[in-house]
């Protein structure tokens, strides 16, 4: 199989891909593995990003003489330099990643606290779920092994029956 073959198939598949799973997570309808087939699917567009490169090259360079191409892929270098510089907000970095590192250092009695649950209900749940706790002084994380997907399913468990309204 040659690479013309392969190369702009993939990177239309890979790109169908990100952009209906990245739509969807944009608007937080994030579900199953959308998350990890989206950054697979990311390493699938560069391989045949660059494969289609390789193939187009001489159509490729000719870009950088014409003022809209050249703008254009200096705007994409300032972007991603920029954020890799930035924080994304005044304490630095995505509030939601030191949410669910503190819900992960929560003991099981605190977020059924939180969920408005009794602590044995909250239980009774997650062994339901599938998720044995030992007693409700046990933290999340430890729950979970260290498993972020299964501390973010720990959650959902916990709070499932809260229904997001308080």
């Amino acid at each position: 199989m040659t690479l013309r073959a392969w190369a702009t198939p993939l990177v239309i598949g890979s790109f169908l891909v990100m952009a209906v799973t990245g739509s969807l997570m944009f608007f937080h309808l994030e579900f199953g593995m959308m998350k990890q087939i989206h950054e697979f699917a990311g390493f699938a567009m560069v391989a045949g990003g660059l494969a289609h490169l390789v193939l187009n090259w001489r159509a490729f360079t000719l870009y950088f003489r014409r003022p809209v191409g050249s703008a254009i892929m200096a705007l994409g270098a300032v972007v991603l330099g920029l954020s890799m510089m930035l924080s994304g907000g005044e304490a630095g970095g995505n509030p939601m990643v030191r949410v669910m590192g503190v819900m992960g250092q929560s003991r099981v009695a605190q977020l059924a606290e939180l969920s408005g649950q009794e602590p044995q209900a909250v239980l009774a749940a997650l062994k339901e779920a599938g998720f044995e706790a030992a007693d409700t002084q046990q933290t999340v994380g430890a729950l979970a092994g260290g498993d972020r997907g299964r501390q973010a399913a720990i959650l959902n468990t916990i709070f499932a029956q809260t229904g997001g309204s308080n």
